[in-house]
């Protein structure tokens, strides 16, 4: 039971962060989307992905 307990947990805190990563990608300016390589149009199709993806 606590195995499985740990396991919830670390599950819930690896969504958790996705999900706030990918807002903070979406919250980027252009400049420091070019900066990473990365275009407005697939900083938005990231932001949007389910937490569990």
């Amino acid at each position: 039971m606590a195995a499985a307990a740990a396991h919830l947990a670390t599950l819930v805190c690896r969504w958790s962060g996705r999900r706030r990563q990918r807002l903070d990608l979406a919250m980027l300016s252009d400049w420091q989307l070019r900066d990473l390589g990365l275009t407005r149009d697939a900083a938005i199709e990231e932001a949007r992905k389910p937490f569990w993806l």
